[in-house]
């Protein structure tokens, strides 16, 4: 479960890093009054935030361990 929990993490990271990279093309690319770069954005922020909430249950939930720095 550890190790399938790891992977879907990585995906949802991958997502977030795509969607902004969709983002930063759409707003150079559209000349018109096109809302494309605020649907990549609003994309964007929502899987960051799903992407938060998964780390906060696996930490909770024993998958993931924090490393401790600064302690």
């Amino acid at each position: 479960m550890e190790t399938i929990y790891k992977v879907v993490l990585v995906i949802m990271f991958l997502v977030v890093i795509f969607n902004l990279g969709q983002a930063l093309y759409f707003m150079m690319t559209d000349k018109d009054n096109s809302k494309r770069t605020v649907w990549a954005l609003t994309r964007r922020i929502s899987f960051s935030l799903l992407l938060i909430a998964l780390v906060i249950v696996g930490i909770k939930m024993g998958w993931i361990h924090p490393h401790g720095v600064g302690q």
